[in-house]
């Protein structure tokens, strides 16, 4: 491919459980053709939700762990020679009283400003990452899980019909802040939109269902499906097993160990409210969402 553009763009997604800098290069040929390649994935477990979550604010301790990690992401862009970047704060960050304080003196420490983005926003930005490649024909639920909210898109026939966001996260969860309401309304909106469509697909997004997706094993290496049979056993193993035994049997991480559980729960509580059979894990989220807006803004 004859390039006559070829740049780096990052995106920084912060969470309420980890925060992530992803860098990618765009390259765009003579013809206006475009591809993004990879060149760096940080994860960082933040953890601001461990926070806000049951004081509803950051502490001062993970407050400099924060402008610290976000000193080390713009070091790191430097040094890749990015030339865009966006960065975008979800659930915590909206919700913990001192957000906005801390975001403007991350900004002046250093020059990077954070926007705190609405749920229905962040849902938007990840379908837009071209969700609908991955789903045919017929009708599908996108369903973003994380720390502190879960984002669910219903798509029919490729066209978004409309995209909610519910304060149940995995954080959430086990902080004990998660009440039957709110559960009680996404299954009531869920199970209008099963009383009108059939065989409902579930899109699964985050690092979660990601993990449980290799844990039951991979069908298929470009878009891993997940039984939900599959998954209602996974959720019956790990829930029997303490953390440090999730952490001995397979391989997790602490900060992966305690939340897959209730990531596994919040999937399977949405796949019966639907009937649905099937999750499909294609492995993208909102960074990627972000990168993907920085390079539309670029074509030609």
């Amino acid at each position: 491919m004859l390039t006559y553009e070829s740049v780096k763009l990052a995106a920084i997604d912060i969470g309420s459980n980890a925060a992530r800098l992803l860098i990618k290069r765009l390259d765009i040929d003579a013809t206006g053709e475009s591809t993004l390649a990879k060149e760096l994935f940080v994860r960082y477990p933040l953890r601001l939700g461990e926070d806000v979550f049951s004081s509803g604010k950051i502490s001062g301790d993970r407050e400099e762990k924060f402008i610290g990690m976000m000193k080390a992401f713009k070091y790191l862009m430097k040094i890749h020679n990015v030339v865009d970047f966006r960065a975008y704060a979800t659930s915590a960050l909206r919700d913990a009283k001192n957000g906005k304080k801390i975001v403007r003196k991350i900004a002046r420490h250093t020059g990077i400003k954070i926007e705190i983005i609405s749920g229905q926003k962040e849902a938007h930005i990840i379908y837009d990452n071209h969700v609908e490649a991955f789903a045919g024909p017929g009708d599908y639920l996108y369903v973003d899980v994380g720390g502190g909210s879960t984002e669910i898109t219903f798509i029919s026939d490729r066209e978004r019909q409309w995209s909610r966001s519910y304060n149940i996260g995995t954080l959430r969860m086990l902080s004990g802040t998660v009440g039957g309401t709110v559960f009680a309304r996404m299954a009531a909106d869920l199970e209008a939109i099963a009383q009108r469509h059939n065989e409902i697909t579930i899109i699964g997004s985050g690092g979660n269902i990601n993990k449980l997706s290799t844990l039951g094993g991979k069908a298929d290496k470009k878009q891993n499906r997940l039984a939900v049979g599959t998954l209602e056993r996974l959720h019956a193993q790990l829930s029997k097993q303490s953390v440090a035994e999730r952490m001995s049997v397979y391989g997790l991480k602490p900060d992966r160990a305690d939340v897959i559980v209730p990531a596994a729960e919040i999937f399977l509580h949405i796949a019966h409210s639907i009937g649905a059979q099937t999750i499909l894990v294609p492995t993208v989220g909102l960074a990627d969402g972000i990168i993907h807006e920085l390079a539309e803004k670029r074509q030609p």
